[in-house]
Formats: C-alpha cells, structure tokens, sequence
C-alpha cells in the first residue's frame, strides 16, 4: 500500500447479530473521535468497514463480493477507497483476507477493534494491519463514551461462548465467556441514559450466563443487574438478549414478574424440538424441559411474548424429528422467531457429521415451519387488538404526522398525532397486520 491522505468520511457497513449492530456503533464512534464523519446518504465513504458475521452459510465469500464492488466503484468514480474487515470472519480468516485481497489495509477481529484508530495510522503510513487479539474487556475501557444516543440503546454485558453447540462458530471468533464488571456497566448504563437513552437492550452470546459482584461484594447474576439498572429513574424499559435455556435462573424467571421496568418479552432459543437432534446438537437441554421453562416464564408473567430460533435440516434429522419440531411451534405460540437452514461452519463439528440432509429438503421444511410460524405471529397480533399500553417512539413515519415505536413486547406500533421521537405515548392497538399494529392515542 502507498501513503494515503486521512479519510473524511466513513461509513460502518454491519452485518448480523444485534451484538454487531452494537459493535459497528462503537466503531463509528471511534472514527468519529479522530475527526472524521459518517458519509451522507448516497455518498460513497473515503472509509468502509465491513463489519462481518460467520454464521450463515458464505459468510466469506460476501465478504469478497462487497470488497469486490467497493473496489470496482472507486475505480469507476476515479478514486480508491481505504477498507477495513472487522467482526467474526476477521478473526476467523484474518489472514487468508490479507492475502487474497489486497485493498483491504486493516482487518480487526471482534475484541480488538478499540485499536482501529492506530490501525488506521498505520494505513495511512502504507502499512496493512492484522489485530485479532483476545484480551479480556481491554477494549471496554478504551472505547469513546457515548454522547448522544437513540431512545432505545445496546449495551454489552457479556461476550464469548462456552456452550459449543455443534453447528456453530461463536465459541471459536468471540472466545470463551467473559463478563463486564458490574459497577462499569451501571456507569456506563447511567452514561446511555444521560444521552437520551430510554430503553437498553442488555447484549450477549450467552447474556443469562453473565455474574458480577454488586457494590456490596456480593455475587449477582443477570437478575441483579437488572434490578440495579432498574433504578435509574430516567430508564423507561430493560430487555436482554440472547439467552441459553441452560443458564436459566429462578430470579430472573421471578425478575420478569417482579421488576415493572423489564420488559415482557423473552427470547429464548431452541433450535429443534427433537431430543436425538438436540444432543447431536450439543444444547444441554430437552424439549420437555424448554417448554417447561416457557411454563415458569408465563406463570411469573402471563402476558410475556416468547421468541425463538430454529435450525431446520441439522445432518441426520428425519422427516419425523422435524415434525417434532413443527409440535413445540405449536405448543408454545410464538410472538416472533428466527428459523434458518442448517449450514457447515468450516471448523465445527457438525461440518463433518454424516447424513447432511439435502437443499431441496431443507427448503421445504423451511417453508412449512416459517408458514407456522408466520401463522402465531399474526395470531398474537391480532390477539394484542384492544390492548391499552405504552409505545417508545423511534422515528418518524412515513406519512406526516405518523410515528414509529415498539410495544412491550416489541411489536413495531404506528400512530398518529403530536409526538416527538423518545416519547412514552399511552394507545389503543386497533389493527393488527402479520409485522406491525396501528394504533390510537389514549
């Protein structure tokens, strides 16, 4: 690489889990302390970060494709872009994106991007750099604190994974389980509040596997954070996610029924409703004992919204370990879900299990679950119709006057009338529609 001139603008470019989302802002943040600026809408960036996820199926290979077309509009426009990889393929494949791609000057994995800034001084120096360190909660410390911020804010709380599920890369790109310490997070959650922050989202692979020590020295777990987070007078509302069946505790099932501020919503994970598919997954749980967890969830709070993922076609999985799968949909009514195809992550176990089911199976049974669960969306929904509760409102919508929120249990609500974004408005759900519900001002 030559000598480059500073870049003026950026742009972070998040692919992902809500964990990227939160990362990707932490980064713009960062480039934004060193006096550059987010590129306006349908301008290209002097800078682009790809911050990348490894799940899903040629995670990789898009990669390629996005530095392949940035490459080719800098050409075109005569100019040539600075590119950075960053996220779970930067440190999955690091070195392999060095090699085969040489427009891109830094790559940064996920628990090193709080030195992005010298990272870019060694690009602008003509030097390409690597950095997919580990250190513990390094990175925290040194991000940039946040000044202004949306109604509805990301904080991470705990990072990494133990659980080592067959099928999936996060053990392996976000390292082992660590946890930020109590008293930075009550700081930093005070910090998202004061910036205008109504709503925060507690943020981890595994975030029910978060522990601390309160101030008094006392061991606490999720349930005791969010109960401290909870006396912030000028937080409105608490969720968390995601979650793991196996790190369920009694007090933050009772939290749910107990702390007005935590929002009833839960999501909630199960991947399959067969227990021979479940234990060649690795989860650690039964579908007998994941919807008895459901069941403790509904009594500590029987108006809470349950949200779920699933992986359809796992190697081995029979037509009739499916259709279990397609029973626990039905028995437990999901407000929301994600479903996916099984797909190979290079490096995992179940890349190289025998019986990896067919695409055309796989589509099929895609189809049949997402029609389920499409099917109990809209049911509860419809079933929210009449409803009185609170709307935080995001943004504008897209006729005058018209407002964007989300209800408690994270249904998108539009409405009509005086509003300004960060409000608490009192409606009346009146309609419902499978994604979103209109409502009226009470």
């Amino acid at each position: 690489m030559h000598k480059r001139e500073k870049p003026r603008t950026y742009r972070v470019k998040s692919f992902g889990c809500q964990m990227n989302v939160y990362d990707g802002e932490r980064m713009a943040e960062l480039l934004a302390e060193q006096g550059i600026a987010p590129a306006p809408d349908g301008e290209e960036a002097d800078l682009v970060v790809l911050n990348t996820c490894h799940i899903r199926e040629k995670a990789t290979e898009k990669v390629y494709s996005d530095i392949g077309r940035l490459v080719k509009r800098g050409r075109e426009a005569g100019r040539e872009p600075m590119i950075a990889v960053a996220g779970c393929v930067a440190q999955a494949e690091g070195e392999e994106i060095m090699a085969r791609a040489p427009a891109v000057g830094m790559v940064v994995g996920p628990q090193a991007y709080h030195r992005l800034p010298a990272m870019l001084d060694h690009a602008l120096a003509g030097r390409r750099s690597t950095d997919t360190d580990m250190p513990e909660d390094a990175k925290f410390a040194a991000l940039p604190r946040r000044r202004k911020v949306a109604p509805i804010a990301f904080l991470t709380v705990q990072e990494g994974c133990d659980k080592f599920c067959t099928y999936c890369v996060v053990p392996y790109t976000r390292g082992a389980e660590i946890s930020r310490p109590f008293a930075d997070l009550v700081e930093e959650a005070k910090r998202l509040v004061d910036a205008g922050a109504r709503e925060i989202t507690l943020l981890g692979q595994n975030v029910n596997a978060w522990s601390g020590e309160d101030g008094a020295g006392h061991a606490v777990g999720l349930d005791g954070l969010v109960r401290e987070l909870a006396k912030l007078s000028d937080l409105a509302r608490i969720r968390y996610t995601t979650s793991h069946p196996a790190d369920m505790t009694d007090a933050l099932i009772a939290a749910h029924g107990e702390v007005d501020k935590l929002m009833p919503y839960l999501h909630l994970p199960v991947q399959s409703g067969n227990d021979r598919v479940l234990k060649a997954m690795n989860r650690s749980h039964t579908a007998e004992g994941y919807l008895n967890l459901l069941d403790r969830f509904r009594a500590a709070r029987p108006d809470i919204a349950l949200s779920g993922d699933f992986i359809v076609g796992f190697p081995g999985e029979t037509e009739a370990e499916f259709e279990d799968t397609l029973k626990l949909v039905d028995a437990v009514g999901y407000a929301q879900a994600f479903s996916f195809k099984y797909s190979p992550r290079p490096g995992t176990p179940a890349a190289t299990m025998d019986a990896q089911v067919a695409r055309e199976v796989m589509d099929e049974r895609l189809q049949r679950l997402q029609a389920r669960l499409n099917r109990d969306q809209l049911a509860f929904n419809e079933a929210s119709v009449g409803r009185t509760c609170d709307v935080l409102v995001e943004r504008r919508g897209k006729r005058d006057g018209q407002w964007l929120g989300k209800s408690p249990w994270l249904q998108s609500v539009f409405f009509e009338g005086d509003a300004a974004i960060g409000d608490i408005v009192r409606v009346r759900l009146a309609d419902a529609g499978p994604n979103s519900l209109r409502a009226v001002r009470v």
